[in-house]
């Protein structure tokens, strides 16, 4: 009898190990009032039971609703290298008898888990781990579903028994919601990271100047770009669209969104091409924190905060190809998953992307995954350049000399003829972003009340600039704001060839005198003027554009 233990020892025993989980239950229900993050309450608290009930194994399994599966978000165990399987499983909610405990709502103990007929094999043959024994307790709330805790192989030398079910029924209880309340929280805390998101992206729209807020065009190939945006509002398919740099891609994307029916939810822009490919999959896709160094709080990513709306992906030709697979992943899955995490969301976005390049040439050469691109070539639109549009160059100066003059706070009296005339012959291979900063320029360099004329442009455009501090030479004044300028006089007869070369400009010249004394005679009154002249009031008013009297 010397070898075995008295009664009085063995109630003693038994006494200390009740005291050590009634300990346990106090010190975790001061964790849960404490911890409010899932991330560094579960760890705990699988760690503990661990130790409390002799378990070579603890793992919390999450209910995912939207795919009825269940995971191993948070895995106690004494191999690392079954925890780092364990991560990577999911099966079916109502498999194996952690389902079984989940759908029927009980805790269920487990002697022998090989001939149990409920007991999941395929994590057994996954992970190379023998299950023998087990108790499962449902995490339930009274919203729902949470999950299950399960604890795996006894290293007593007996299983699991009555009492150690019934210490971890009554810790499920309070650990469910605790994982309730975490979560309530995680999503307060992620609305707030995505609003913080959308508000980041309102102010850089706000601060970006965009000197026109719609597309100026009335050549065939412009109204077929409209034509072209006016079907892709109308529908949800992704949208390409391909254009020189400068030719206005963006704007034309914006004005997508704003045609379409998710013109309420929020338009996100990104150029692909501005961030290193680590950096641009934590801005797309989003992170945890802790997931790299200066991840010191969670970012739901620009997907998630375009939920509901538009994300514009510039420049795509330049993601690169491993960045490109992800990006696959996610227009196909309709989810993303943040770097740093194992759970996908859900998101509800529309792509309209954008790139100077010729993305098929790029996907015969390797450069661009075929599969992407045509998930997001669905609808090509294809923008001319400013060299093929000519006729739209007057209309674009104007507009950009009415705003530049605002913004330069100058009184500004219109294009000369002789400037309209160069504008139109120069190739600008900067596009309508080069005509946009040049007309900006001229209108830096003119004094208040100048006519901008060849000697305010860039010597880019073909023309002699006068040297530094000296003022433009004077020009005749062909063009003029109709209630502050004399129309110029005709030329004179022997009036050298450099002023007068050509029928056009001699025309445009005297068109544009006529309508400046006519709009003067009117005191401005545009409607009064064109029945005088004998016009529409829209025909006039596109001719006061052109020739720079608005």
């Amino acid at each position: 009898m010397g070898g075995e233990n008295s009664p009085r020892e063995a109630d003693g025993a038994e006494g200390s190990a009740a005291a050590n989980r009634f300990a346990l239950l106090y010190e975790l229900g001061c964790a849960f009032a404490a911890r409010i993050e899932l991330d560094e309450l579960i760890p705990l608290v699988v760690a503990k039971c661990r130790e409390v009930l002799n378990a070579e194994g603890i793992s919390v399994l999450l209910l995912d609703p939207e795919h009825n599966e269940l995971y191993f978000p948070y895995v106690s165990q004494v191999d690392p290298n079954v925890v780092e399987r364990l991560r990577r499983l999911r099966f079916p909610a109502d498999a194996g008898i952690a389902g079984a405990a989940l759908r029927e709502g009980i805790a269920i103990r487990v002697a022998d888990a090989q001939r149990d007929p409920r007991h999941y094999h395929g994590a057994d043959e996954i992970t190379g781990f023998t299950t023998r024994d087990l108790l499962a307790v449902p995490l339930i709330t009274h919203q729902g579903k949470v999950g299950v805790i399960e604890a795996v192989n006894s290293r007593g030398p007996q299983p699991f028994s009555e009492e150690d079910m019934a210490f971890f029924e009554a810790l499920g209880a309070s650990i469910a919601i605790a994982i309730e309340n975490a979560r309530l929280y995680t999503q307060v805390r992620e609305s707030e990271a995505s609003l913080r998101t959308r508000v980041g992206v309102l102010r850089r729209d706000l601060a970006r100047t965009d000197v026109f807020s719609k597309i100026i065009g009335s050549t065939p190939a412009m109204l077929e770009v409209f034509r072209l945006m006016e079907s892709a509002a109308a529908s949800s398919i992704p949208v390409l669209i391909e254009g020189e740099t400068g030719t206005g891609k963006e704007l034309v994307a914006r004005g997508i969104h704003m045609a379409s029916a998710r013109s309420e939810g929020p338009f996100v822009a990104i150029n692909c091409a501005s961030l290193p490919e680590t950096l641009l999959e934590s801005e797309l896709f989003g992170h945890r924190r802790g997931a790299f160094t200066g991840a010191v709080r969670d970012n739901p990513g620009l997907f998630r905060a375009a939920h509901g709306g538009v994300i514009f992906l510039d420049e795509i030709s330049d993601m690169p190809m491993s960045m490109q697979a992800k990006l696959l992943r996610v227009l196909e899955e309709e989810e993303v998953v943040a770097v740093g995490d194992n759970l996908p969301r859900k998101v509800d976005v529309r792509v309209l992307s954008a790139t100077n390049r010729d993305l098929k040439t790029q996907v015969e050469r390797g450069n661009f995954r075929q599969d992407l691109y045509y998930r997001v070539a669905v609808f090509p639109i294809r923008l001319p350049p400013l060299r093929r549009r000519r006729e739209d160059i007057p209309l674009l100066a104007g507009e950009f000399l009415n705003a530049a003059a605002q913004r330069h706070h100058k009184r500004i009296l219109g294009l000369a003829p002789e400037t309209i005339d160069l504008l139109g012959r120069y190739d600008w291979p900067g596009n309508v972003r080069e005509l946009r900063n040049e007309i900006d320029r001229a209108v830096a360099l003119a004094r208040d009340g100048d006519l901008i004329h060849p000697g305010h442009l860039s010597a880019g455009l073909g023309v002699s600039v006068t040297q530094a501090g000296e003022p433009p030479t004077p020009v005749p004044q062909t063009a003029a704001a109709p209630a502050t300028t004399q129309a110029a006089p005709p030329a004179a007869e022997g009036q050298s060839q450099s002023s007068a070369n050509s029928l056009r400009k001699a025309r445009a010249a005297f068109e544009a005198r006529h309508i400046a004394d006519a709009l003067r005679q009117h005191q401005g009154n545009v409607s009064r003027t064109a029945q005088a002249l004998g016009l529409s009031r829209a025909a006039l008013q596109k001719k006061m554009k052109a020739y720079g009297l608005r």
